[in-house]
């Protein structure tokens, strides 16, 4: 089971994938938010990164990017209701 944490179904160590559509936009939408005047960018900034925990929860290669998923889905929607 520890041997499967962290590889793909090919056996290769996966933690991260690059070029990483949803998390490029999370952080370039956070960015424009924080340094211009419409604070509704970072909304969508968030969204980007809904998506991308949703994305590693069902799609993700091991079990260690679906637990991140699921981490970053609790902690996102966590501080969107408090």
């Amino acid at each position: 089971m520890k041997q499967y944490i962290f590889r793909d179904k090919d056996g290769k160590v996966a933690l991260i994938a690059w070029p990483n559509w949803a998390l490029i936009g999370w952080g370039s939408f956070s960015l424009l938010g924080r340094f211009t005047q419409w604070k509704q960018l970072a909304w969508i900034g968030t969204a980007f990164l809904l998506v991308w925990a949703l994305l590693e929860i069902f799609l993700g290669v091991n079990y260690f990017r679906r637990a991140l998923g699921l981490a970053v889905l609790v902690l996102t929607l966590g501080k969107l209701l408090a």
